[in-house]
């Protein structure tokens, strides 16, 4: 794959840097961090230039905290101006990342995004009877640095921005020379990049035509269990071997008749369903949103603007039945708030329905195959070449 000689000089170019302040802060104009940026805007944005060319930013000021939706994941926000640089560096360098992506590599992508994965994974429901849906266990803090900067040098001429991009990564550790932190706009491109070449292998090596990556989950097709066997056998081999990756457990291998699991969705050949876990995640957020606009935290404008994306995620299923039993019952339409009580409507789901963030999805039953290990049931249960990383 061809290299890319972008240059280290274009990041701190005042142009770049006032478009990565305007990137950073969209939708969060009124934060205190963003006013405080504008309000010495020329002093901020020289402090960046500075730290660039004398190749010292200063990064690493990250606000932690916990979120669970439905997975458990530690978030690190960076500070404003650490914000502002990373939108910087992804501009000169986010199109070069994304150059050797296949087709079917959804996240973190200009024009793709994860209703097209669904769409995608539908087609392919269509064209192929087994399906063998994988995703990797702790990816973000499981990425390996110093394969991470070997894989940035095959693509990255400029030494100085290799190094940029090492800096950010060392500011972040899950055990000792490990991980990237969850919320970097660098880590969402970096992640991405990081299985590109194992995309290839997929694809060219082990000749699967079948094939769809969102981010770290990833589901293959073929026309027989057997073959889908094998090939989790070597791919088991060539991420442990060259990214020093593992398999989260519960592997699933089933016909695709009997439903995908994706993305939040279940995806047959004819159509698309909630998971359990989405709807129970939607009523709670429901719940809550609807609170913080009884209590006065939310104007109507800021529920609004919450449930807009909650409202797109659902539409997106076959879901008539859920909204009409649900949504209209909270008085919410797709557009916005209807007429209605909140503070009466919010009393009724609170003794109707039972929501708690430690619920989990129940595993559904699938129909068990002859021949496969207890590892494989499909209930909820490495040869070096040129595509390889090392």
């Amino acid at each position: 794959m061809k290299r890319h000689g972008c240059f280290y000089e274009d990041i701190y170019l005042y142009p770049n840097l006032c478009d990565a302040f305007h990137k950073a802060s969209k939708g969060r104009q009124n934060d205190p961090e963003v006013v405080e940026f504008r309000k010495n805007f020329a002093v901020n944005i020289d402090a960046l230039q500075k730290g660039l060319r004398d190749q010292s930013p200063d990064i690493g000021h990250y606000t932690y905290f916990v979120v669970r939706d439905p997975k458990t994941r530690l978030i690190c926000a960076a500070s404003f101006p650490e914000r502002v640089l990373h939108h910087a560096i992804m501009n000169i360098c986010g199109s070069i990342l994304d150059a050797p992506a296949i087709h079917d590599s959804y996240a973190c992508r200009t024009g793709k995004g994860s209703h097209l994965a669904v769409k995608r994974a539908q087609f392919m429901a269509n064209q192929y009877q087994w399906f063998l849906k994988l995703d990797i266990r702790k990816y973000f803090d499981s990425i390996d640095h110093n394969i991470m900067l070997r894989l940035l040098d095959r693509k990255i001429k400029d030494q100085k921005i290799v190094l940029l991009l090492g800096k950010i990564m060392e500011t972040y550790h899950s055990t000792n020379g490990k991980g990237l932190p969850i919320g970097n706009l660098t880590s969402q491109h970096l992640a991405n990049y990081y299985l590109c070449y194992f995309d290839h292998w997929i694809k060219e090596q082990r000749k699967v035509k079948g094939y769809i990556r969102y981010m770290d989950d990833f589901i293959l097709f073929r026309e027989s269990s057997e073959m889908l066997k094998a090939d989790l056998n070597e791919i088991q081999k060539y991420l442990n071997t060259y990214l020093k990756l593992s398999i989260k457990p519960g592997i699933q291998l089933n016909r695709s008749k009997k439903g995908i699991p994706f993305l939040g969705y279940r995806v047959f050949p004819q159509k698309v369903l909630l998971l359990p876990s989405s709807k129970k995640r939607f009523i709670h957020k429901l719940v809550k949103y609807e609170l913080k606009y009884e209590q006065g935290i939310w104007s109507e404008e800021i529920l609004s603007k919450h449930l807009t994306a909650m409202i797109a995620f659902i539409a997106h299923a076959d879901s008539k039945g859920f909204q009409r039993n649900t949504i209209q019952r909270f008085g919410v339409s797709s557009y916005g708030l209807e007429p209605g009580d909140p503070r009466r409507q919010l009393e009724q789901q609170r003794q109707e329905l039972s929501v708690s963030e430690s619920e989990q999805q129940q595993p559904w039953q699938h129909e068990q195959q002859p021949g496969l290990s207890a590892g494989l049931r499909p209930q909820y249960s490495g040869k070096k070449n040129c595509h390889s990383p090392g």
